[in-house]
């Protein structure tokens, strides 16, 4: 491939464990020949991979209060980081799409205005898919881009719903595992000592940002069910609430009487502090209601955990119930309560399933094989 790719992140390390995406996907590139330079954030560290050309030109644009100020710097980064990356010869921009706005769109245009070529990867599917939220920026930017990436089917076929003129421009590209960029913690005692969590229970974990969406009020329902037949089980909770009040939760906890079973960390949890949440847990939990992608599943699969999942259709497109993970019909208390509790009752098929859940995360979900995926799907436009 003689095309040079440019990487455009602005997000970076700004957004927790968004980086590691961006470096996997790089290091998977280069490694299947494609020229590649990564343009991001000062907050974001140089990951020092072989052949990567590294660049910071998006300065200081979370650091202001102002959005005013963060939007002109936002615009000088994106300007420098495009104009820099054509001069030296990019053609193809590859843009990580969480929301769409004037601010991307002013990405797309730049691009086009220097004869260069549009490839986006769709993060939050229903800003795109909604037809409720569709708007005249969104469309533009569809008549901007060559080419889309989506993580799973699902998410490809919301798109095409709303926009189907896209249906051939759009591929699937799993997100790809964390394990290059994370340390697997394998002491449990260690872990759950540095927590300050008991040694002796079965630890049952729910982690990321506490989003309604995620359906903690799910699990916290079905929990009472859990403990009466597993009485030395705690569920941790780890993470923050985010646009949420946790007094819901907290209702839910004292009605049912779970306090005594359940340790909550309700805070930001630092990057060198997960590796010991995911090494402290017996499983993992994620009720969610709605999701498209879930990094979370990813990074339980990447620290070798088991996880059980709500059925929804862009999670059960990765697990294979009771093969590499479990599933639960999305919503549904008692099932939820019901699976957990034949989950915990018989512990040499969990661990057959978490081996299992390991050796996906590690093949299918490997850089390299989404590298490749990555580069045919440019060799189109």
């Amino acid at each position: 491939m003689n095309k040079r790719v440019a990487i455009i992140d602005p997000l970076g390390a700004h957004g927790s464990s968004f980086h590691f995406y961006t470096f996997g996907q790089s290091r998977g590139l280069i490694n299947n020949g494609v020229s590649l330079s990564l343009y991001t954030n000062d907050e974001t560290s140089n990951p020092h991979i072989e052949d990567l050309r590294f660049y910071t030109f998006f300065s200081k644009i979370y650091s202001s209060n102002y959005k005013f100020i963060s939007g002109l710097r936002w615009l000088l980064g994106a300007s420098l980081s495009i104009m820099h990356a054509r001069f030296f010869g990019s053609t193809i921009f590859h843009f990580h799409i969480f929301y769409t706005n004037v601010l991307v769109l002013y990405n797309l245009f730049l691009v086009k205005l220097l004869f260069g070529k549009v490839a986006l990867t769709i993060h939050d599917v229903s800003s795109f898919a909604d037809p409720s939220s569709s708007s005249i920026v969104g469309r533009i930017m569809y008549k901007l881009t060559d080419l889309i990436f989506t993580h799973n089917e699902f998410s490809r076929e919301e798109i095409i719903k709303i926009a189907p003129l896209l249906k051939e421009s759009i591929h699937i590209v799993p997100h790809g595992n964390y394990i290059p960029f994370i340390n697997i913690q394998k002491d449990k005692k260690k872990s759950r000592e540095y927590l300050d969590l008991p040694a002796d229970k079965t630890i049952l974990l729910f982690f990321g940002m506490i989003k309604k969406v995620k359906g903690l009020e799910v699990l916290l329902k079905s929990f009472r069910k859990v403990v009466d037949k597993n009485t030395n089980t705690i569920l941790l909770i780890a993470g923050s609430p985010w646009q949420n009040d946790f007094k819901v939760y907290q209702q839910i906890i004292d009605d049912n009487n779970l306090s005594e079973n359940i340790i909550l960390h309700t805070k930001f949890i630092p990057h060198e502090d997960i590796e010991y949440y995911y090494s402290a847990s017996d499983l993992v939990v994620l009720p969610y209601k709605k999701i498209y992608q879930s990094g979370v599943l990813m990074m339980t699969l990447s620290y070798a955990r088991p996880a059980l999942v709500s059925d929804l259709p862009p999670l059960k497109e990765v697990i294979t119930d009771n093969e590499n993970g479990f599933l639960f019909n999305s919503e549904d208390v008692d099932d939820l309560a019901s699976r957990l509790n034949q989950i915990l009752s018989d512990k040499d098929n969990l661990e057959k399933v978490r081996v299992n859940g390991n050796i996906l995360i590690k093949t299918k979900f490997g850089w390299d094989e989404i590298g490749r995926l990555i580069k045919n799907a440019y060799q189109t436009i």
